[in-house]
């Protein structure tokens, strides 16, 4: 908790909240706005809380991400490389002495008031979708999850940008409401979730609704991801990339960011959304992944439930993966765009990814850069779902000096990040903003370009 927190935010307060922030990594100029970010969260809640034994809130930091490389190959038991952002959310959660949970978003202005309840049934296409999915799962696989919670937020997260916001608002919807019901300290949660790659892991089933160990699924939210955005939100190191392996989550390396250099974001004003139909166009991915490990079991009678599992089976296994997709029979997909999808994950996954890390690691920022350029391309021509906006941003940072920049996050939308020296990053984030705004000047108004650090993961500030 943050001691003696004050609703009022005196000066020193906010002082201090801001140190706090710089202390777990932050820069200072993130350190400063999401003080102020804190500060609106206060005010948001004071009202609730304005009777003499008031609980204090508990107060936690949720970043978003970016994705450094790893386009679409969590969920199918691939490897990313993840940064955190300086951006996030704010939140503040004090517990209250019935079921009744309220969010309070201090921003938007909009409040969302429901139960904490089994059978909740979650608002689909609405902001609040997000923490009533997760106060229902919770309710579901803890019996110690029947407390209520006010909670105030603040995000300065652009929302549907790839930075995951969505999943940032999940991951503090989950910390939010532990803090009040102590499910982590409960026998269920100490014997299947050990580690914050475990509680990463768990977190995505609670988006995607499947099931973690012998926690139960549910419906989630309606989209069929990974747990890339909850283990790099969870787990990501101040000023690395880090990079883990998934199904079942676990780290494989961290590499610090090159001295003298930081990211630029780009974010194109094009909603990447994954609700209605939108939703469809991002868990066609998915999909096809599914497919594909169909036709394999069929096809071997292997029990592998991962594309990644199948590849690393056999010496010979990428060869007959592709005779068994190329010999698809009639289905939802045609034989081209599965052969475009296993093609797309054995490139990013098996090629591009590695030796990528392993170029950045050794400082080999050239090679760096062209790995990363082909993951650019093979977005574009194999996932495709890339849009003329990502595309054009990726490359043209790359004309302008980046050391490697590309798109990210789910795709059709969204952001792209660069690399670049950090002293000329204000005059890149310049350049960059202006040309785009030329291009596509339809999407100005909704564009944001900003430089930001590689942050901390969520924390408890305390």
């Amino acid at each position: 908790m943050i001691e003696n927190l004050r609703y009022d935010g005196p000066l020193a307060e906010r002082r201090r909240v801001a140190e706090r922030l710089r202390a777990a990594g932050l820069g200072d100029t993130a350190a400063e706005s999401k003080a102020d970010l804190f500060a609106l969260a206060a005010a948001a809640i004071a009202p609730k809380l304005a009777f003499a034994d008031a609980p204090r809130p508990a107060a936690f930091f949720v970043p978003g991400r970016i994705e450094v490389l790893g386009k679409h190959t969590d969920y199918a038991g691939g490897q990313t490389m993840v940064a955190a952002v300086e951006r996030g959310f704010a939140l503040l959660s004090a517990a209250r002495s019935d079921d009744c949970v309220e969010v309070i978003d201090a921003r938007r202005g909009e409040s969302a008031v429901f139960r904490m309840d089994p059978e909740l049934t979650p608002r689909a296409g609405h902001w609040s979708n997000y923490p009533m999915t997760v106060a229902r799962r919770m309710a579901r696989n803890f019996s110690a999850a029947r407390r209520g919670a006010t909670i105030a937020l603040a995000s300065d997260l652009p929302p549907a940008a790839g930075m995951s916001s969505s999943s940032a608002f999940l991951v503090g919807s989950f910390l939010a409401l532990d803090a009040v019901n102590q499910v982590s300290g409960e026998g269920a949660f100490r014997r299947d979730i050990q580690s914050l790659t475990d509680l990463a892991g768990y977190l995505a089933t609670i988006e995607n609704g499947q099931t973690f160990a012998s926690l139960a699924g549910d419906r989630g939210v309606g989209t069929c991801g990974g747990s890339e955005d909850h283990t790099a939100i969870l787990c990501a190191r101040p000023g690395q990339i880090s990079q883990y392996g998934y199904c079942p989550v676990r780290f494989q390396r961290a590499v610090a960011i090159p001295p003298g250099h930081s990211f630029a974001v780009g974010v194109t004003g094009i909603a990447a959304e994954k609700t209605g139909a939108a939703m469809e166009k991002y868990n066609r991915a998915a999909r096809l992944v599914s497919v594909i490990m169909e036709r394999w079991r069929r096809a071997t009678g292997a029990d592998h439930q991962y594309l990644a599992q199948a590849l690393a089976s056999s010496a010979d296994a990428a060869g007959r993966l592709a005779q068994i997709v190329a010999a698809a029979d009639a289905g939802p997909f045609t034989a081209d765009e599965l052969m475009a999808r296993l093609e797309h994950f054995f490139t990013e996954n098996e090629q591009l990814l590695p030796s990528a890390g392993d170029a950045l690691e050794h400082g080999d920022l050239t090679t760096f850069g062209d790995y990363v350029e082909r993951s650019q391309r093979a977005g574009e021509l194999l996932l495709q779902n890339q849009v003329p906006e990502t595309i054009f941003l990726a490359a043209i940072a790359r004309e302008e000096g980046a050391v490697a920049a590309s798109a990210f996050g789910g795709g059709f939308g969204g952001s792209v990040w660069a690399l670049v020296e950090s002293q000329q990053a204000d005059d890149f984030l310049a350049a960059w903003s202006k040309m785009y705004r030329q291009q596509f000047p339809q999407s100005a108004a909704a564009s944001t370009f900003f430089r930001t650090g590689a942050g901390p993961a969520a924390f408890q500030l305390g």
